[in-house]
């Protein structure tokens, strides 16, 4: 008995095997997220050197390994703060914006760049939108007070994790020098 390959079959096993190219999507430029953020309000860039002190605070905060960068800050004139960061999505990073208010309650986060071929589920807003109004002392934790997406967890969690990461920043080492500017 002689076995005859099925054109279907073998076309089926070579898409098969074709693997996923994880193609970046950017979403919104530095400029874009700010405007979005902070609409008709001027920043000027603050950048704030990052300790090993502070970079294991926030470790331990947030559970994200990839180091906080302190160069991707701006502040408004009305004391707002706009901030960058990235963190892992499954393999990939992921690059977002955070904005606070000058009392580091979060007004709004952007994803800018997602690189994952799947979980691009977290920059819809209607997701994005579970941060408003929290802050350093809300849980910001995954399944706590942020609901996950079904086939995005990792995803949700990182992202998650690095919101709460931007919003301890902010009351380790944002809080103070607003707090210093108030008393000049």
């Amino acid at each position: 008995m002689y076995w005859k390959a099925n054109p279907l079959l073998i076309v089926g096993l070579a898409t098969a095997c074709i693997p996923m190219v994880a193609q970046a999507k950017i979403y919104v430029s530095v400029h874009e997220a700010q405007a979005l953020l902070f609409p008709n309000t001027t920043l000027s860039k603050n950048p704030i050197l990052i300790t090993e002190d502070l970079q294991e605070k926030l470790r331990s905060a947030s559970s994200i390994r990839h180091p906080f960068q302190g160069d991707r800050i701006w502040k408004t004139v009305e004391g707002g703060w706009f901030i960058v960061d990235e963190v892992v999505g499954k393999h990939e990073m992921i690059t977002y914006a955070v904005a606070l208010s000058p009392s580091g309650t979060i007004t709004g986060i952007e994803v800018m760049e997602y690189v994952e071929s799947y979980g691009y589920e977290v920059s819809e807003a209607q997701w994005r939108q579970q941060f408003t109004g929290k802050s350093a002392s809300n849980p910001i934790k995954l399944n706590k007070d942020i609901q996950n997406i079904g086939g995005a967890t990792l995803s949700c969690k990182h992202l998650t994790d690095g919101v709460k990461r931007v919003a301890v920043f902010y009351e380790l080492a944002l809080k103070p020098l607003s707090s210093a500017a108030k008393v000049k």
